[in-house]
Formats: structure tokens, sequence, C-alpha cells
């Protein structure tokens, strides 16, 4: 016997899941319903009332998205009450929206535009006044024009119930009713911009987009993105070879229709500080320069050297290039190879380096335990996700590292390794709420693992999952969670150390010694060039940052945005990027770079298309041909370390400012006005009111 429920809508009968609205019924059935208050991933609110429908026996029109269905439910939604209902709060909606809809940045994307055109009428009833609202200041990404609000209040529960910073509400009632910011202050959230995607009659807008470009002038583009290592699903719109903007996509299993702030604002940096053309260093300066002279210079070094090469890949560069990298390396003898640029301490099995649960899986998991992490800023997707079962109820967290606000409860319990040597132990009472848990699980971050004990952390790590039972037939609660989205697609192409090769750190410490002669950076901007010692530094990359500073040969790469290029996301789901634009100048997609360096070193890779490189590649790793699935990792394995030699001092965070974490987002205008942004507002906060 089924326990569903059968409901008729214009006519259409439907079977639909008891609690199922009016609203969601009639789109089982394939009705649209005009709304502006409901949103499926935010509580109910009820007030906007464009929703209304006919229900039989009912005395009135009743709001769909707030009233659940009932077996046997008659609902119309043509008929002629629903469509004077509907005209009659569009004219209410409308009473005070400015005339303005030629300048709204959300022409031709506008929900109240589009229902306007079915329920609008080619007059107003209304003679007084029409209310003016002041604006508000939201920082330096949400434009106000809130004259236009209609209060549907969207704004206020996603800060409130999926961002975790209940900075928006409303001030007075009736014709003074104002949705604002309880200080009138930049909103504390790295999820703000989604108000954007939410408001549905152009209140809040993007303000560095505004007045820019028009959505019918912008080729768009689906792609991933590279700004933390969620790969959330993203569209890029360009006009010309300009990016205008970077907007979410839908991916339930990753970011659902969210991204973070700096995923979705760091456009300008991709077209600023580019490096369009090579560069050699002659007399101690960068000279440009051509593509031959630069292979020459890097072939006199190499049969000069006395010493070895190496190479190190950053953070935001794809797996074609490092397995292209590391292609070249093997054809030039060295094992001295790395794509772990913090010196993180990850090595072994698949499993080891996975935030094996997956994002989705966050919601089937019953206790939380979060090692040296803060996913708020290493990966904001990921923490909304985390707080979302959390809201659910019944989700115990307890984290150690420094305490901080995650947007959601969590028990710091201690600072450092010896905190997780006690749990081990069973000397910590959340030991026992981890053992009692169905699904428990844990996420081992950065701030754990890059530092010179990070092998025996995660060893303890490993231990406490074995103990606690994280590792069960159907379930893995262990989760390493990485801050760059790179990171996985090198290891799994096998971008480290060969036979007797150096790490990082061991990189750098025959770069002083001499050992190492010439180093390769690819994309790796966070290496201070002063560690580097005499070397011969050649960087590839997109842009004029850290990295290329200190280069004494520079080859102009292409950004994420510029190139079809695979990425592997912290839960190790490959992802296709696309090209939205080409590379400025005489700038190259990476693989190119390698491939044609290598034919000038007389060391030539076996490919000479990208198909043909990833036949290769495919064969090292089969499952990167697999795109957008989960591929099982199997179980984690204990590291070859001495677990009893653990420094005593607490976790450091992975990042330090959110906004300046890699090349693209320091060449980001928008990017240094939140960071100023938040100064102010920690300054302001943190002043004792009496001072102005």
């Amino acid at each position: 016997m089924s326990d569903r429920v059968n409901v008729t809508v214009d006519g259409i009968a439907v079977e639909v899941e008891p609690g199922t609205t009016i609203l969601q019924a009639c789109e089982e059935a394939g009705v649209e319903i005009p709304r502006f208050c409901y949103h499926e991933r935010l509580s109910v609110a009820g007030n906007c009332r464009m929703c209304l429908v006919e229900v039989e026996k009912a005395p009135k029109p009743v709001a769909s998205c707030a009233m659940p269905v009932a077996p046997d439910m008659v609902v119309n939604t043509q008929s002629d009450s629903v469509k004077s209902a509907r005209e009659g709060v569009m004219e209410f909606l409308l009473i005070n929206h400015p005339l303005d809809c030629p300048i709204c940045d959300q022409g031709g994307e506008c929900d109240l535009q589009d229902q306007a055109l079915g329920y609008g009428v080619d007059s107003s009833r209304f003679e007084d006044n029409k209310r003016a609202v002041e604006e508000k200041e939201m920082g330096p990404l949400v434009k106000t024009v809130m004259t236009r609000c209609i209060h549907c209040t969207r704004c206020v529960r996603f800060a409130t119930e999926v961002a975790g910073v209940p900075e928006i509400g409303a001030i007075g009632r009736g014709e003074d009713m104002e949705i604002t910011t309880y200080l009138e202050a930049s909103l504390e959230s790295e999820m703000s911009g989604n108000v954007i995607d939410l408001c549905p009659v152009g209140a809040l807008t993007s303000k560095p987009y505004a007045f820019t470009a028009r959505p019918w002038e912008l080729r768009k583009t689906e792609t991933i993105d590279v700004m933390d290592a969620v790969g959330s699903n993203i569209r890029v719109d360009v006009r010309g070879r300009e990016v205008m903007r970077i907007l979410p996509r839908d991916n339930e299993a990753v970011n659902e229709e969210w991204l973070s702030d700096k995923s979705r604002f760091v456009w300008d940096g991709l077209n600023t500080q580019r490096l369009d053309r090579p560069y050699l260093r002659v007399d101690d300066k960068l000279q440009a320069t051509d593509w031959p002279s630069a292979f020459d210079a890097i072939a006199a070094r190499l049969e000069a050297g006395s010493g070895q090469v190496a190479a190190l890949a950053g953070d935001l560069v794809c797996t074609e290039g490092q397995f292209a990298l590391k292609s070249l390396m093997e054809k030039l003898g060295s094992p001295h190879l790395d794509c772990r640029q913090d010196g993180a301490k990850l090595s072994g099995p698949r499993a080891n380096y996975l935030f094996n649960t997956g994002i989705a899986g966050i919601e089937d998991a019953d206790a939380l335990l979060l090692i040296g992490t803060n996913p708020r800023l290493e990966a904001a997707v990921l923490n909304a996700r985390v707080r979302k079962r959390w809201l659910a109820g019944n989700f115990p967290i307890a984290a150690i590292g420094q305490p901080t606000d995650l947007t959601y409860d969590a028990e710091f319990i201690g600072a450092g390794p010896q905190t997780l040597a006690e749990l081990v132990e069973g000397k910590h009472g959340f030991a026992d709420v981890l053992s009692k848990a169905e699904r428990p699980m844990l996420i081992l971050g950065q701030g754990a693992l890059a530092r010179s004990d990070g092998a025996g952390v995660f060893a303890q790590a490993l231990a406490l999952a074995d103990k606690t039972g994280m590792i069960s037939e159907g379930w893995n609660g262990f989760n390493v969670l990485h801050t760059a989205a790179g990171r996985v697609g090198g290891m799994d192409v096998g971008f480290l150390p060969g036979e007797g090769g150096r790490d990082r750190n061991g990189i750098i410490e025959g770069c002083k010694s001499g050992d190492i002669s010439t180093v390769i950076l690819y994309g790796a901007d966070e290496i201070d060039r002063d560690e580097l010692g005499g070397a011969f530094v050649i960087y590839i990359g997109s842009h004029g940052d850290r990295g290329a500073h200190g280069a004494d040969v520079i080859l102009p790469a292409a950004a994420y945005t510029e190139k079809q290029a695979i990425f592997v996301n912290t839960e190790g789901r490959a992802q296709m990027s696309e090209r939205a634009a080409f590379p400025p100048g005489d700038a190259r997609e990476d693989w190119k770079i390698f491939r044609a360096l290598s034919d000038h070193l007389g060391a030539t890779l076996e490919f000479d298309t990208v198909d043909a490189l990833r036949t290769v590649m495919f064969e090292l790793a089969p499952h990167l041909a697999r795109l957008d699935e989960l591929v099982p990792a199997g179980v984690p394995e204990k590291p070859v370390a001495d677990v009893t030699e653990l420094d005593a001092a607490a976790f450091a965070p992975a990042l330090t400012d959110y906004y300046f974490t890699n090349p693209i987002a320091r060449a980001s205008a928008t990017m240094a006005a939140c960071a100023e942004a938040k100064r102010e507002r920690a300054k302001a906060i943190g002043g004792t009111g009496t001072d102005g």
C-alpha cells in the first residue's frame, strides 16, 4: 500500500510524498507557479502571495508555497479568481517599484519583469506619493537599490540560514518597513554574493559588475572554479576577450547553487597583471623576448648547470599541465618534483588524500571532528553544507585548532596534536561521541598537514578514525580538505618525488646548498624567491605575481578560464573546465608550453595533441576519464612516520587572508576592496563606540 498522496492539478493527477506543498505538487504536474519569496533551499516565508492558487472547497485563494497537500486535493491554477488575485498582488508589489527597468542590472534576467509580463496591468490605481528608501551600505560586493525591494526576505533568510551571519533583517512596520544590515556595514560572510542571485527584483545587484555589460552582449561558458578545492560549477560570461562576471551553476553533489565570494568576484583579476609574452632576465632586469629566445636560455642553462633540475607545481594548475611537466622531468632524468607547494605531508593511496565522504556525504554524517582546518575560509561552500547538516540537528561538532566563528556551534576542545593524542587514547569525552555515532567523520586540514610533523598528525588522525569506527562497510569518514584546486589532480598523476627525489622542502634545501641548480615553478607563487638561493628559476604561469618577480625566465600560460582542462576537487571528482576566452598575447596553454620546450631540449614528449596527452594520462590514472563521478578510493593507509615525535605547537591556519590566497586574487581590485572592508569592520567593532 502506497503512502503517497493523490492530488489533481488543473485536471492532471499526480502522486506526491506526504508533506509536499501545493507549489511543489504543481511543479510535479508540470504547472509553473509564479513566486517571489519562495525558494526551495530556504525556509517558507509565504509573504509575497504571488503563488496564490484555488483549492476546491477553500473559501479564497491560498498561498501554494506554504500549504501542504491533502489526500484527493483538487487544485486549479488557471481560474479567473486566481488570475485576478495574482494581478492584484502584482499591482500591489509594483506600487513603489521605480520605472527604471532600462537601467537595472537585472534587465533581461529579472523575475519581476517576467512575472509582470504575465500578470502586470497597464496602469496602477495607486495615486498617492511613491515611497523612496535610502540605499544601504553592504560592502564592496552588493549594490543596493532598496526602493525596488518587495520585502520577499530571501536575502534575510539566506544570511541567517545558509551563510550563518544573521546581519540582514527588517526594521520598521508597514509602509516604513526596510531591509537593511544591522550594523550598516559590509556583510561579514564569504557567501554574501549569493543574495544577488536570490533577489528577484533588482534591489540587490553586483556592485563590481554594475553598468559594465548587458546579458545579451555576453558569451556564456559553463566551466569549473579553481579558487578553492571544492570544484564549484560556474558560468563565465565574456565580452570579446574580457571576463565580465562569474555566476554559479547548479550541481547538487558539489556546490548546490551557491558560490563563494572569491570565486564569484575574482574575475577582474583575470584581466589585470597578465603575462602576455615571454621574459628573460638580462643584467638583473626582466626584458620581453620571444619564445625561441626563452627556450634557448633554458637549454643553455640546463647544458651548463652543474646541479640538478627540480619542479614545483602551484595551486591553480591543471592536471594535464602537471602530467606534461612530470613527463618532461622524466625525460630530463630528474626525480625532484612536488605538487605540494605548502609542504603538506600527504602520500600513499588515493584514499589518503581525498575527502572520502564526499561533499554531499556530509549530510549523512552524525558527528564531526575538525583537525587543523577552518572550512569557512578554506572551502566556504563546503562549510555551508556542514552548517546545513548542523541545522538538521543531532550533529555534534568538535574542533582542534584556533577558535573561530565557523557559522555553527563547534566545541574547540584543543589547539594541537596533544588533544588529538588524547582522543586516540580515549582520554577525551568527544572520543566517546565519535565511537557511539553511526557515521562519524573527521576533516583533516592543511594547517595540520603542512607542518614538519604533518605525517605524524596524519597517522594520529587515521588511528582515531580506525578506533572510532569511521571507516566501515559503506562509509568512509576519513577526509582531507585541500585548499589548492590542482593538488589532487597532481597527486593522481604522480607529480611527487620519484625514487631518490626531493620533496618541496628538500628542493629548497638543495637550492641553498647548490645541489639543485635550476627550478621550474609551474604556477608556484607561494615560494619565497630568497629560499631558492642562487638557483636559476623558470616560471610558467598566467600572472606577474610572486613567482614571476624572482624568475630568470618567464613563460606566459593560460588562466583557468582560457583552457579546456581537467581539475580534480578535494573529494576526487574529475571535472572538465572549458575555454571561455583565449589567452592574451603570446600566452599558451600549459601542456603546449611543456611540449614545445621538450622538443627544444631534445627530450621530445610522445604526444602532440591534448587528446593524445589524455590517452597516456588515462592509462596512468583511469579514474580521471570518468568525469563528474566519485570513484571509490578504497581505504587509507598509515604512512611511514614516527608518531611519537609530534610538535606541541598549535595548528596554524592554512589561510591567513581569505581574499589574497593566489595570484589571480591578488591581482583583483575587488578582492583588495573586500580585504580593506574587512579591516575597517574589525576596526569599527573593536572600537569603544565613543571614538566616532
